[in-house]
Parts: C-alpha cells; structure tokens; sequence
C-alpha cells in the first residue's frame, strides 16, 4: 500500500471521527474515555478537574509542601483526578495509557523534587486526598491506612483507641502515607523496630492494567519492591497493613544547644562514638543551626542534642552520666511525655490539642516554604578538623536558613539484613545526614543562591561520608545524583548512577521487578526504576484480561498504526513517519 494513500486514508478516517464527536478538545477525549471506562461515569465526573474548573488552582496548591514548585513557571497538569472510587484510579491508569499521558501519584505532596505533582511532559495529577481512611484493631495489633491518609490521622487513630500502642513512623504529621511508605521511612521508634516499611505486612496495589493485587496475588518480589523502592515505579499503592507495636506509657525527651564557646565541635566528635550504641529504645540527634547570640544579637552556630527515650528520666539520667557525661545531662533538662505528646513536640506544634495531627493542612514550622534537601551516610567518625570545617560554612550568609541533621543508627538496623527490603541502608551505617536549607516563598527569585550553598556543603563533606556508592536516602529526592533521560526509554546504565546510591545492589532486583510488573514503563518519572529494555519471545498462554487493552475504534487505529502515545492530531499530520513503514521501499506487485 502506497504512502498517499495510507494518508489520505487515515485523514478520512480522522475527519468521520471528527464528524461525530463534533470536533472536542483533547480534554473533552480524555473525559469522555474517564466516563466511558468507569463503572461509575457520574461520580468520576465530579473528581475531575481541568485547568477551566474554578477549583482546578486551589486543588493543585493546596498539597504543594515545597514552594519551589509552585511558580508561574512550574508545568501545570493537563488533569487533576482526585479518586473517590478505585473504579476512578482504574479507569484514569487506562485513559492516561490510551492517550499518551504520564502519571504523577499525589499523596501527602512532600517529594522534596515535586516528583509527585510536577512533569515536562503533558501529565494527569491523581490525588489520592480522598483515599485516607485508617483502621485500628487494637486486638491484632494492626492498622489499615489508605495511602492518601497523612502520617497524623494514623497516630491520633491508634492513640484514640490504645495509649501504649504505636507505630514507628516521622515527627512530621502531614506526610502523606503513600509516599512516606513507598521510600521507606524512619522516625523516633526505628533504632528499636526498624522503618516503616519494616512494620508493613500488607498493600493493595493498582497495577498498570488496572488489576488490584495483594501480598499474595502481587507476589512476594513486587511486595518486597514496594516496601522501600521509591513511588511512582511500580504501579498505584491503595492501602497498607501495618504491624503496630509496643510503647510504654511514659517517654523522657531532652533538648539541649551547645554553642562553640561550650565545646559543641568536641561533643559532637564524641557523640559519633556514643549514639549509635545506646540501647535501642533511645533516638538521639544532633541539629546544627544558625541562631541569634544572647550576648551581642549576632548570628552563631548552635548545636543542638536531641532525645527520646523509651523509659523513665530516672533511667535516662543515669544513662546519660555513663555514657555521656560530657554532654552534663541534668534531670531538670527532661520532660516526661507520652509517645504521641513527643510527635506534637519534635513536630515543633507545642501547645495544640492533639486533633492538631488531623489538620493536614497544618503549616508545620520544621521547614520554610521553599527548600532543597541533600542526603548523606557516615561509616567512620568525621575527625574533629572535618567538623569545624563544616562549621565555619555555617559563617556563609546563605546559612542563614540552613540546617544540617546528624540522625544516630545502630540499634535493630544493625540486625536487619540489607536485602530485607530494597532500603540497603542498614550495619556499618553510624548516622544519616540531612543537609536543608529553605527560603520565603517570595524569595525563589533568589533560589539558586541557596542551592549553591547546600551543593557547596554537600561538596565539602564527600571526604567523609560513604563511598562507592556515594549513599543517599530516596525520601529525600535529590535530582543532583542523576535522573533518567526523557522519554520512555531509561537505560539500567543511566538509572545506575542514581539508582544505586538510593539501593546499593538492591537496584537490580528492583528492575527485575520493575520489568515484571511494568514492562512497558508506564509509570515513571525521573527517578523512577526503568524495566530491562530487551525483546523477549512471549511465552505460550491462554489469554487473559492482562493481555486485553479496551480503546474505541478510533484509538485502536493509533495503537495498530505503531503511533502510541501521540495526540489524536497525529492523525492529520501526513509527514508523520509510522514506524512500520521503511524510509525507503519498494512495493513487489506480485505479492
């Protein structure tokens, strides 16, 4: 068959569709294969939303924890669809699939790159603001948490029902449930039982083809693949059963700041040493801050030693007088405080009622609008001449707003294996390191003066953190480590330089299940797992519902044509080059 033909062919058969659709908007194609695709065409219409709705702005806004990316330059979604039915996420998978869009999985909207609500290419936002109920059985120890839930309704949930039961989860409470699981997640309970994902013993999922999978229909590599491996990579997490666990009535916390003049570089040299081997029912941080000198109202360095303790002041003082003394731990320095009071403390929302953890919309003092977060793993301690260059950096004006956290491993992350789950971050590990610095949002203007400090720091302290890899938490995005090229055809070698940095060696199974489970990349981002790009002959089966697409006729045209992922405008466009016709060829009359 001739090329002008093939041309005119598919301009005629453009041109009937058009006739009957009355020539809609790509927007007007995309809602109407929502509402034909959904078993419930009525409700999806009211959770959608283009850039036309009046709510479409106040939508998109509202879940935006990092004001970097709420500028008028910032790319906008074709779509918003916050899901009230699964029925909605299914038929948003398909419709986004059948039109060439990407996804972006909203949960909580903290991705410290806007990963989660941001692409350069034309996208579909899927809130999951709607898919946030929590369910305590107290009797089983257990909890059902739907993954748009933030981390506060799920601490105020059990301690509604139980004050001795928790869950080893973050200080922030509007993280979203989603996103905090899907990157693994740590908090004050995660040197006694491990992270968040440790404490998972059950999820939904959402596939690409729209199947909802458990444990036990996923399987046991994607389960172990979703626990740590980063969102957006291998499909839609509805819901997650967690494991809840024990914690005594009363905790003891303590907050104390050393400054230069009070030896605060020689304690902190000495914690290295001594956090890491405290009990493990103990969290114990240091913070490095610029704050305003009581003596002349001029900015100084601060050091400032924080604790959690799973027991009593009368256990914790003493405690302290033996292993560190030098810090002069006193019991006047202590506060008693139930687990769930601790989380509204260190969450920096003192004197709020305990419904304050419900308030998703909360602004939480922990980080200003706009940031740029940097991570790091120490094996060995940092001498002391490594530390004070890092403080003299603080001297740098655009320190002002910066904070370097130093986070104490040891405890049972030294017991549980690398491989448990893909977050490998586990023995020979002493602390983590997270390096913030954020600004006003008015001031993104001046963005890149802030960026350029925490890439400085960041640059100063490869002599002294983890090496070959260079380790780096997932949580933390940072887009500065590597990102996949645009498109959708990632190679392992590009996804490597970032990939095992967030995964060590778990980086390979995660493509051997990103391959499984989402040959065809579907969900991505840029720093999403890529699949293993190779031709693989199709083993011989019956066919099933995963083998099926549903698509109109229309879209069948673009799929048989080879044209995926194009606007239905392709169809006009006559110089379009189909794949599977030759730049050149010659037509045999004979055959």
């Amino acid at each position: 068959m001739e090329p002008q033909y093939i041309s005119s062919m598919l301009g005629l058969l453009l041109a009937a569709f058009l006739t009957l659709s009355s020539a809609t908007s790509p927007h007007d194609n995309f809602l109407r294969c929502l509402s034909l695709s959904s078993n419930h065409s009525s409700s999806i219409a009211r959770v959608v939303f283009t850039p036309d709705n009046l709510s479409y702005s106040t939508i998109l806004k509202s879940r935006i924890r990092n004001h970097r990316f709420c500028t008028t330059d910032t790319p906008k979604p074709f779509v918003i669809v916050t899901p009230l039915l699964t029925s909605d996420i299914q038929a948003t998978i398909h419709c986004s699939r059948n039109h060439g869009l990407q996804l972006r999985i909203r949960s909580g909207g903290h991705d410290y790159e806007g990963l989660s609500f941001v692409s350069h290419v034309r996208f579909v936002l899927v809130d999951l603001i709607n898919f946030r109920s929590v369910d305590v059985d107290v009797e089983n120890r257990v909890a059902w948490v739907e993954s748009g839930a933030i981390l506060g309704e799920l601490y105020y949930r059990i301690a509604e029902k139980n004050k001795t039961l928790a869950f080893p989860g973050g200080i922030c409470h509007t993280v979203g449930i989603g996103g905090y699981m899907s990157g693994g997640g740590y908090g004050l309970l995660f040197r006694k039982y491990g992270l968040a994902a440790d404490n998972v013993i059950d999820a939904q999922l959402i596939d690409v083809y729209g199947r909802i999978l458990d444990r036990q229909s996923m399987g046991e590599e994607v389960f172990w693949a979703i626990r740590g491996g980063g969102g957006g990579s291998f499909g839609i997490v509805l819901s997650w059963k967690l494991k809840l666990v024990s914690v005594p009535p009363t905790g003891t916390l303590f907050t104390v700041r050393r400054t230069l003049e009070q030896n605060a570089i020689n304690l902190i040299h000495k914690w290295q040493y001594v956090a890491p081997k405290m009990p493990h029912g103990m969290y114990f941080d240091v913070a490095l801050s610029r704050v305003k000198s009581t003596r002349d109202g001029k900015k100084t360095v601060t050091s400032s030693f924080i604790a959690f303790y799973l027991g009593g002041t009368n256990e914790l003082v003493p405690l302290m007088h033996e292993r560190f003394p030098e810090l002069g731990i006193r019991k006047k320095d202590c506060i008693e405080m139930s687990w769930i009071e601790s989380i509204i403390y260190l969450g920096k929302i003192r004197n709020q009622p305990l419904e304050v953890l419900l308030d998703r919309d909360f602004q939480t003092p922990l980080t200003l609008p706009s940031y740029k977060s940097k991570s790091d793993y120490v094996k060995e301690p940092i001498p002391e001449i490594g530390l004070k260059g890092l403080w003299t950096r603080f001297s740098e004006n655009e320190a002002e707003f910066g904070v370097i956290y130093f986070f104490s491993y040891g405890g049972i992350m030294d017991e549980i294996p690398e491989s448990s789950t893909p977050f490998p971050h586990r023995a020979g590990n002493l602390y983590k390191i997270i390096y913030n610095v954020g600004w006003e949002e008015q001031d993104n203007i001046n963005s890149d003066k802030y960026i350029d400090w925490i890439r400085r720091i960041y640059g100063y302290m490869g002599a002294y953190v983890s090496k070959s890899p260079r380790e780096a938490y997932v949580n933390y995005r940072d887009l500065d480590i590597g990102t996949n090229s645009e498109g959708n055809t990632t190679s392992y070698a590009r996804a490597s330089v970032w990939g095992r940095k967030y995964f060590k060696n778990n980086f390979d199974k995660l493509v051997h299940v990103k391959t499984m489970i989402d040959p065809e990349n579907f969900f991505r981002h840029e720093q999403s797992i890529p699949p293993l790009w190779k031709k693989q002959e199709a083993p011989e089966h019956e066919i099933t519902k995963r083998d099926c697409i549903e698509m109109s006729w229309i879209e069948s045209i673009i799929y048989r044509g080879q044209i995926q992922n194009q606007p239905l405008e392709v169809l006009l466009d006559r110089n379009f080059q189909s794949p599977p016709t030759l730049m050149s060829f010659k037509s045999n009359p004979t055959t």
